[in-house]
């Protein structure tokens, strides 16, 4: 059984090629070609940087995972090129093309029996072209290709991603596997010049390191600039920060705006005009939103601010903004902000955030990222809708990468069937909306999965049509043959589990967000220093966020548009019961798959999707758990009857003791994938450590709820 220590799943990630991957019994079919020591791999006579890098990385990858040597040659133009693999841009071709690559990125891909030419529109589509052979080979699981004369063109114009080793992390290793899952730019935290989440960091010198790689930045505003527009000195202000990002950072792809890093001092009377931590007066709350929360009149004043500051230096940075803080606002509020939007602005739109779900007749809005919604909200539609209209240009935050909140320290969500789904409406948005730009992962990174594959085929000029059929291929790829029909099964199953998922705040910030490391708190205070029953989660001092994103005492995060807790509860943990009796049934047949899966890479990837499904169930079984505990602490604080509350005791130590079995239960799975508990921004939080933590958390706890039984007992 694999076995792993802390970070260890940084080194996997390090090994772009993984050895292992030829099936020497795999020998191609008439309709394909099989590339043997006879080919060479062939650049221009005088290849840029890009188209080297393209030539040596596939070298490389048919090296260590197709075990073949292949020398690497320089073709002068006209050269005799036969059982060669050519990366040539289209400038350096001298021949006409079957399709012919114009938009940038683009590539053809002319595949005969002696000659496999990758002809691309820049320098970056040589770099597109290397992956996309690569892709091909590891599917067919061996150095085969298929004949066929195509034009590879993204459908979008940008997908851009977090790092997944670590917030503002991006060794060279980090660039490549980013390049390889398919995206073309970088998300950095910028809080200053040169200063991004963890300290000072050269951002120019790692902008030119990520073109390198083809990628470019989108540089994610936190420098704060509480400033109105209107104020005499307001341009002199905006220029001497975000004028002076545009000049530092003249290679910059983008910079990324949200509300909430943007407070200024409107003077709109719907909001507080004043900073959040701010809005109140002689310890009053002020009830209004921030302006960082809410569309205000001058907003729009104040982007503009900004986008001249940045367009003043470099015209062609791209100034995004992200209405993500005001999606609950109503319709006439936010469309009134749209047709005052400022031209030459992207317009950023959340897909799935506050979308309305009905249970019955309950209100179980969704609060924050999740595959559970596969259609979008309202929110995203409406404005998807207007923002077209006014020929507004569109970004959505899709989480196409693989991850979400609703597991949040686990690698991915593998519910494939789920993300076509998503995937496939959000095409439609980008054919009739424009939706061509995505945010595809925020601060919780992102590991590689099958829904990089997806994503890549979906969202192509030439890109995969039998959705269903790829996805085998994909299983076969990474489980085997014999397992793959049974493994896309256990997907499909999972993948309908999650209709039946929870996304409240108070499960999204708690269970969800940490997994069965959630601690339990015993709800009445016994006190002698009359202080909160919420504890610090421990966390490493050194994290982005730590212990700042969990909330350790649960109780419902009520919200206006969404039904109180009391009433979503009961319905919430029959769903849940659900989920759990669903799961447990993709698990046990991910078990019978394993069994026949022979030792080797296969196995490997098997047996790190059974401990990340296992500790899936494990989180699912830790919510329905925290639920039912939220509900005795009620009952027993509401009771005034002796023999009812010593009932509910009995009930609340039961309860602890299942829920620390389930706890210690995770800990092998942990430690089958160390990547399992560990989040960016908050590192580990369900380690073995923490696992053990919540032994000794829930043990101290029990001896509270021991005193209160003699207090009951008085």
């Amino acid at each position: 059984m694999l076995q792993e220590k802390n970070y260890d799943f940084l080194k996997r990630m390090q090994q772009i090629h993984i050895p292992g991957r030829r099936d020497h019994s795999v020998k191609g079919t008439e309709n394909e070609v099989l590339i043997d020591e006879s080919w060479k791999i062939a650049v221009s006579e005088k290849p840029s940087k890009k188209a080297l890098h393209a030539a040596m990385d596939f070298q490389d990858y048919l090296l260590v995972s197709m075990e073949l040597s292949l020398p690497v040659i320089k073709l002068a133009k006209g050269d005799n090129s036969s059982r060669c693999i050519c990366f040539l841009k289209k400038e350096e071709y001298s021949d006409s093309l079957s399709h012919a690559p114009e938009k940038s990125g683009s590539f053809a891909v002319e595949i005969a029996k002696d000659n496999v030419l990758l002809c691309g529109a820049d320098d970056n589509a040589l770099l597109y072209a290397m992956v996309y052979l690569e892709d091909r080979m590891n599917l067919a699981q061996a150095p085969i290709l298929p004949l066929l004369s195509c034009l590879r063109e993204d459908l979008t114009r940008m997908r851009s991603i977090h790092s997944g080793a670590g917030v503002d992390k991006f060794p060279q290793w980090q660039f490549d596997a980013i390049l390889h899952a398919g995206f073309n730019a970088v998300d950095l935290f910028l809080k200053d010049i040169d200063t991004v989440s963890w300290g000072h960091c050269d951002v120019a010198s790692l902008i030119d390191e990520a073109d390198s790689y083809g990628l470019g930045v989108v540089l994610y505003n936190y420098i704060r600039s509480f400033k109105h527009p209107d104020d005499p000195d307001a341009e002199e202000f905006f220029d001497s920060i975000y004028g002076e990002v545009a000049r530092r950072y003249t290679k910059a792809k983008a910079i990324s705006l949200v509300g909430e890093s943007l407070e200024f001092p409107s003077k709109d009377p719907a909001t507080t005009g004043k900073r959040h931590r701010e809005s109140m007066t002689d310890g009053i709350p002020d009830t209004r939103p921030s302006p960082g929360w809410y569309p205000c009149s001058d907003y729009p004043a104040y982007i503009s601010r900004i986008r001249d500051a940045v367009h003043k230096v470099n015209p062609d940075m791209e100034v995004i903004f992200s209405t993500y803080n005001w999606g609950w606002t109503p319709y006439e509020v936010r469309k009134k902000f749209l047709e005052n939007f400022p031209e030459g602005v992207t317009l950023q739109i959340t897909y799935e955030i506050f979308k309305q779900n009905r249970k019955g007749d309950l209100a179980c809005p969704v609060m924050d990222y999740t595959i559970s919604a596969v259609e979008p909200g309202y929110y995203f539609t409406s404005e998807a809708e207007i923002a077209s209209s006014l020929g507004i240009p569109i970004r959505a935050t899709a989480n196409l990468a693989g991850c979400t909140w609703d597991f949040g320290t686990a690698p991915y969500v593998p519910v494939p069937q789920r993300w076509i789904r998503k995937m496939l409406i959000l095409k439609q948005y980008l054919e009739k909306c424009g939706v061509k730009s995505f945010y595809d992962n925020h601060h919780y990174g992102w590991t590689p999965n099958v829904m990089n594959d997806l994503e890549k085929e979906i969202f192509n000029v030439s890109g995969e049509r039998d959705l269903a059929g790829f996805l085998l291929k994909l299983a076969e790829r990474d489980y085997g043959k014999e397992a793959a029909e049974k493994i896309v099964k256990v997907w499909e199953i999972w993948s309908s589990a999650m209709d039946f998922y929870v996304a409240s705040n108070e499960d999204q910030y708690g269970p969800w967000r940490t997994g069965p490391s959630y601690p339990f708190i015993f709800q009445p205070n016994i006190t002698r220093t009359m202080s909160s029953k919420e504890i610090a989660f421990p966390t490493e001092k050194t994290a982005h966020f730590g212990n700042r994103i969990i909330k350790t005492l649960y109780t419902p995060y009520e919200n206006e548009n969404q039904s109180p807790g009391p009433l979503r509860y009961p319905r919430e943990l029959r769903d849940l019961r659900e989920m759990l009796r669903i799961w447990k049934e993709g698990l046990a047949l991910l078990e019978e798959a394993k069994k026949g899966i022979p030792e080797g890479l296969h196995n490997d990837n098997a047996q790190r999707l059974f401990a990340l499904g296992s500790f899936i169930l494990h989180s699912i079984m830790t919510t329905i758990h925290i639920k039912e505990w939220w509900l005795l602490n009620i009952h027993l604080q509401a009771s005034s009857e002796r023999k009812e509350m010593l009932a509910v005791l009995d009930k609340l130590e039961a309860l602890a003791a299942e829920e620390m079995d389930n706890a210690a239960a995770t800990i092998p799975h942990v430690e089958t994938d160390s990547r399992i508990g560990w989040e960016p921004s908050m590192e580990y939080v369900c380690d073995k450590w923490h696992l053990e933590w919540k032994k000794r958390q829930m043990e101290s706890m029990l001896r509270e709820v021991r005193t209160y039984r003699k207090m009951v007992e008085l």
